[in-house]
């Protein structure tokens, strides 16, 4: 094989649900062959100001469906993740976090770590969450 088929290909992916950050900042999504890697999200509407959600529950939901939407558009599904890394303020309300996780995901949850951080890219922002998806790699 030459170099040229030997190499895997990087993809920006994008969802008309999920805002796009600013030119030269960060991409919300890459797909390397069959990974996708999604950004740090939070609940943070599209105007990138309004946050959605006043709890950790209703902000989570609101990031698995970000989420949901990027792994989609790189051609895969939710059932597809098999990391994450949740940042928290409040370690005590993990429990909002994973009762919004249970709304998106069917048998073997993703392999996860919680971060407790003092604060997020604004007070109102209580979680974030970045995702590695293996596309093709779901049973269900």
């Amino acid at each position: 094989m030459s170099e040229e088929t030997d190499r895997v290909k990087r993809q920006r992916i994008f969802s008309k649900h999920v805002a796009e950050p600013k030119p030269r900042l960060w991409s919300n999504c890459l797909r390397v062959g069959d990974v996708a890697y999604v950004s740090g999200m939070t609940a943070r509407a599209k105007d990138g100001d309004t946050v959605l959600g006043d709890d950790e529950y209703e902000q989570s939901k609101v990031i698995f469906g970000k989420i949901r939407d990027l792994v989609e558009a790189a051609g895969g599904k939710m059932d597809d993740v098999v990391k994450m890394t949740i940042f928290v303020t409040n370690i005590v309300k993990n429990t909002e976090v994973w009762r919004a996780r249970s709304e998106f995901f069917n048998g073997d949850f993703p392999a996860c770590s919680l971060v407790e951080v003092s604060n997020l890219a604004k007070p109102s922002i209580l979680v974030e969450i970045e995702a590695i998806a293996h596309l093709g790699s779901s049973t269900a």
